[in-house]
């Protein structure tokens, strides 16, 4: 019984070296190992680049007034990674909330000469340079790093709705008689939109800007994260990259 047992095996050992083996061979010579980490969750590996129609998404161009009547554009910030919103300053719902956590990004990356933070008012009528400097000293003294900026009313809807695809709108029947959605946008050193995925693998696009009672993680420490990456990170791109 013994002996047709070792032969069986025998038999089984020389068969799996005669279907696999050569395969093995081949994978490891052509470089073909695959390796995985299952305990990298999504969202905790490289940052996504946000795609339309098969193309890595990049700010449009803009140019606008800042808190102290100086213009900044999309320029000023190459070389830099920056946050972007959109608030107004009369906001009596989102937007507190929105620049509280906006806040905690600027203290813990303010300092720095390649980070910024970007807020639009979708309010230009009443947020002019003068109203926006004194609401930026509700959060910081005197920043270079977070700016305030407002610009022509078509100009800034355009903007938000089109070029970065982030809604805001007029709505009389609303608080504060403006609508808009809580997202921050972030964006690299190149000026692309860049996200982490969600549980299933898919960029989140943009972060949420506002807390979430029910959220295991909100949207400021997932950007906290993400900066920080994303400040680090090579900004040699090539085709085969975007």
């Amino acid at each position: 019984m013994k002996k047709n047992t070792s032969i069986g095996l025998v038999a089984v050992l020389v068969i799996f070296g005669y279907l696999f083996i050569p395969k093995i061979i081949n994978r490891l010579a052509e470089d073909q190992t695959i390796t995985s980490n299952r305990s990298v969750k999504p969202g905790h590996t490289s940052l996504d680049f946000i795609r339309l129609n098969g193309e890595a998404k990049k700010v449009p161009d803009f140019l606008m007034l800042n808190q102290d009547s100086l213009y900044i554009s999309n320029e000023d910030y190459l070389g830099k990674v920056y946050v972007a919103e959109f608030f107004f300053s009369r906001c009596p719902s989102i937007c507190p909330i929105m620049n509280k956590n906006m806040k905690i990004l600027y203290d813990q990356f303010g300092e720095r000469s390649d980070f910024g933070i970007t807020s639009f008012t979708i309010d230009p009528e009443n947020d002019t340079p003068s109203v926006l400097k004194k609401y930026a000293e509700g959060y910081v003294d005197k920043s270079s790093t977070w700016n305030f900026l407002t610009s022509e009313k078509e100009t800034i809807y355009a903007l938000a709705n089109t070029g970065f695809n982030i809604f805001a709108s007029i709505n009389p029947a609303v608080a504060g008689g403006f609508e808009h959605q809580g997202y921050f946008a972030l964006i690299d050193k190149n000026g692309y939109i860049r996200s982490r995925q969600d549980e299933h693998g898919n960029p989140i696009v943009y972060y949420m800007g506002i807390d979430q009672e029910e959220a295991e993680e909100q949207g400021v420490d997932q950007l906290l994260v993400d900066i920080d990456k994303l400040l680090n990170e090579n900004q040699v791109y090539g085709k085969d990259t975007l």
